[in-house]
């Protein structure tokens, strides 16, 4: 171990050298400063030594030397020569090892200049690089490697955990100018194909060796960038695509060398694989962080220009359905066993997980519907982007069925799922929905399939369908044919027989299960046959049981809303079909006879406890409210219908269900003690007290705050308080005999009173909710 005094002897070796070397600049001055830094590089190799000798050495005049040695070794070149390259070498393993897990001496050399005279030598070497496609690696020789790896080391040693260098790496592009040379010097796979002797394996090792430290270092500029600054911009995505090619399988090419050693051989694919999970998860980052990386992907699909002729999505395309283990990976010599295949399997399809989320998401980016969505040709509609998913779909759909013969058949649910999900990004406009479920793509009974939609399909394959067919759903205008194709294709009976609603809840299945609402609420919206494919019960239960049942037992208040907003529009769309005249005195007609069975399976106390708990947890949202309200009032339009409103009205909301009350919420509150507060007169009011908003128990409760919108989660509109008031007038009229019109008036009349006070001379909407509240008043008296 060197000694404090012997490192500092060195260090004041180095700066004699370097008053020399300016003066006299000689072979063997430089001989001299390569000797003296090689020993205190590597005295400086030991962390933790007794005296400290990385802090001590480091507070001398050493990074301002070492900045200026590699200044004056270059000799105003960018690269260095053949003979000043074993004397540049050590002098960057000196400042590599003295910047070593010290923060103190980072910023030394960061003061001094060293890490930017680095990010000049690698971009000195990366001035040689075309671009990819690579045919062969950078023909660098081994001193010239050994100065790119020593001055990445630099660059790592120097940045990890330490933000200042980051901050000044990032500056100056340095992750750009890595990623660049990295790849041209170990383009992935490229060793396959050129001839090996042991001296090129070697090489081949220290080109490795190079790629792993290039992506240590990039990820080290990125993860841990605190400030959110712009590592990378698109100009780097064409260097990611040789990591792809390298795992797509070409019958031009051989992919077999047999004479490399084997354990050079296990390693280079190791690097192989590092490389390949590296660019995907690079690409995947990206893509969902910069929206110029998401508009350049798309733009170079139709002009590769974009990226100088590399097709870079095209090719991330390609690996998603051609890319593959490499056959090599299964060699018996190559020694790897079972778990260790099995393990890069895995690695391997995390990687195409990641590529597929990149292609969602610049799918889904906005700029691009126009881009990857292409009308120009007739016989392709939707260009030739769509006319690919709309393929991997139907091409997946076949496969599975002719796999129940032919078991050697490969399930390719990854092309499955990321063509619905593609697909549904684009399929966000109505015209681009109308063009996938008309010929020639006519999508609609392909997505019906069983090899889709089933209690055995993979939950996200069911994820990624249900997507589809919520985006193609929700594009639908009133008038629109979307409703009626799928309608007609039998998606309703698809859905409920995929078995989504009857799972149990976990985080996945909950995100489709609400997909999954939101496709039957849409298609339920306006179109009767719908709503009758949906309630009316088939081979099994039918898609309304399921729906109560998931309503019922859910924790989740998305499901139990927009599950019940389900049957909001159901009853809209049942309620407001016109009864089809009789054909005689004594026989409906079938719809007829549709629409009242219809109707009987609406009129359940599920149903009607259902809608109330809408209105009484959704005070902060008033359209839902009166969502619940409305369907409630057309409910009531028949008497068993309007008794069992009444009845849900009253019923105290479940208390897993319950809303978690705001801050400012008293929860002993109720509006039976609002009322009361109303009859005591304004001695109440005139208190120094808060506003005071109270929890609704039930959907009465609810129905009260609504109607007088005082201290309220959210304002009511007029319409809302009129339809409140429809509703208890429907339930009055059509419950005769029963407690519902003395109920209502113990627990709402002092309150309503006080409303129409305060409404008094009040005009346009104001004074039609005055005659609405009176007209309700007056039918209870």
């Amino acid at each position: 171990m060197a000694t404090l005094a012997s490192c500092l002897e060195l260090e004041k070796q180095l700066e004699e050298l370097l008053v020399q070397i300016k003066l006299t600049d000689t072979a063997d001055l430089w001989k001299e400063i390569e000797q003296t830094a090689q020993k205190l590089a590597n005295a400086l190799r030991v962390r933790d030594t007794p005296e400290d000798n990385h802090t001590v050495v480091g507070r001398t005049e050493l990074p301002q030397t070492l900045t200026l040695l590699v200044s004056l070794c270059l000799h105003g070149a960018m690269t260095p020569s053949e003979e000043d390259s074993a004397s540049l070498f050590e002098i960057l393993r000196l400042g590599a090892n003295l910047c070593m897990d010290h923060d103190e001496n980072r910023g030394h050399l960061l003061e001094a200049g060293f890490p930017q005279e680095m990010v000049a030598i690698l971009e000195g070497y990366a001035e040689k690089v075309s671009g990819p496609p690579f045919t062969e690696p950078l023909d660098l020789d081994v001193s010239q490697l050994k100065i790119v790896r020593t001055a990445i080391g630099v660059l790592l040693n120097a940045s990890l955990g330490y933000s200042p260098v980051r901050h000044r790496l990032i500056s100056l592009e340095a992750a750009i100018t890595i990623m660049r040379l990295s790849v041209a010097i170990y383009p992935p796979g490229l060793w396959k194909r050129t001839p090996h002797s042991p001296d090129n394996e070697d090489v081949w090792e220290l080109r490795s060796g190079i790629s792993e430290w290039a992506w240590r270092t990039i990820s080290e500029l990125r993860e841990n960038n605190d400030d959110n600054l712009t590592v990378f911009n698109p100009d780097v995505l064409p260097f990611f695509i040789p990591s792809l090619q390298a795992f797509i399988p070409d019958a031009n090419k051989s992919d077999v060398v047999s004479d490399i050693d084997l354990q050079a051989r296990a390693g280079l694919l190791d690097s192989d694989l590092e490389s390949l999970a590296e660019t995907c998860m690079l690409l995947e980052s990206l893509s969902l962080d910069i929206e110029d990386v998401r508009l350049s992907l798309a733009r170079g699909y139709n002009f590769p220009a974009e990226h100088g002729g590399v097709p870079c999505l095209s090719v991330m395309l390609d690996f998603i359905e051609e890319g593959n283990y490499p056959k090599l990976w299964y060699e018996e010599d190559l020694g790897w066993d079972a778990t260790d295949i099995k393990r890069k399997e895995r690695a391997f399809d995390i990687c195409k997980a990641a590529v597929i989320k990149t292609i969602v998401e610049v799918a889904g980016e906005e700029h691009n519907d126009d881009v990857l969505w292409d009308d120009s040709d007739p016989e392709q509609p939707g260009g030739p982007f769509v006319c690919m998913m709309v393929g991997w779909i139907k091409k997946y759909v076949s496969t599975k069925t002719q796999k129940s013969a032919d078991e050697s058949a490969i399930d390719r649910d990854d092309l499955a799922i990321c063509a619905c999900l593609a697909l549904g990004n684009l399929a966000r406009r109505e015209k681009h929905a109308i063009v996938l479920l008309r010929p020639p793509h006519s999508l609609a009974p392909v997505l019906t399939s069983k090899n889709l939609l089933s209690p055995n399909s993979d939950i996200k394959l069911r994820h990624a369908v249900i997507g589809l067919l919520k985006n193609v759903s929700q594009s639908a205008t009133p008038t629109s044919i979307i409703p009626v194709e799928l309608g007609n294709a039998g998606i309703i009976e698809a859905i409920v027989g995929s078995g989504v609603w009857d799972q149990q809840h976990d985080a996945m299945v909950e995100v489709v299960q609400v997909g999954a609402i939101g496709v039957v609420k849409h298609l339920c919206n306006t179109s009767v046959q719908n709503a009758y494919a949906l309630i009316l019960p088939g081979s099994s239960s039918s898609g309304l049981d399921q729906l109560l049942a998931l309503i019922k037992r859910s924790d989740s208040v998305a499901v139990k809303s927009e599950g019940t907003r389900v049957l909001v529009n159901v009853i809209k769309s049942i309620w407001s079909t016109a009864s089809s005249p009789a054909s005689d005195n004594t026989q409906q007609t079938v719809d007829e006879k549709k629409r009242q069975s219809a109707m009987e399976k609406m009129r359940t106390p599920e149903c009607t406890e259902a809608l109330a708990n809408l209105v009484t947890r959704s005070g902060k949202f008033p359209l839902l409210v009166n969502e619940g309200i409305v369907a409630l009032s057309l409910l009531s339009t028949h008497p068993s219908g309007a008794l069992l409103v009444w009845k849900s009205l009253t019923v105290p909301l479940p208390k897993e269900a319950s809303p978690s009350p705001p801050a400012i919420i008293e929860p002993t509150s109720t509006l039976e003690d609002a009322a009361v507060q109303e009859k005591e007169g304004d001695n109440v009011s005139q208190k120094k007290s808060p506003p005071r908003i109270v929890v609704p128990q039930h959907a009465l409760d609810m129905i009260a705050a609504v109607l007088r919108n005082v201290d309220n989660q959210a304002n009511f509109p007029v319409e809302v308080r009129m339809n409140a008031c429809a509703l208890l007038m429907q339930i009055g009229r059509n419950t005769p005999g029963t407690d519902s019109v003395e109920g209502m008036k113990t627990a709402l009349q002092p309150a309503l009173e006080k409303v129409l006070k305060k409404l008094a001379g009040a005009q346009s909407k104001d004074e039609m909710l005055a005659k609405a509240i009176q007209k309700l008043l007056d039918s209870w008296s």
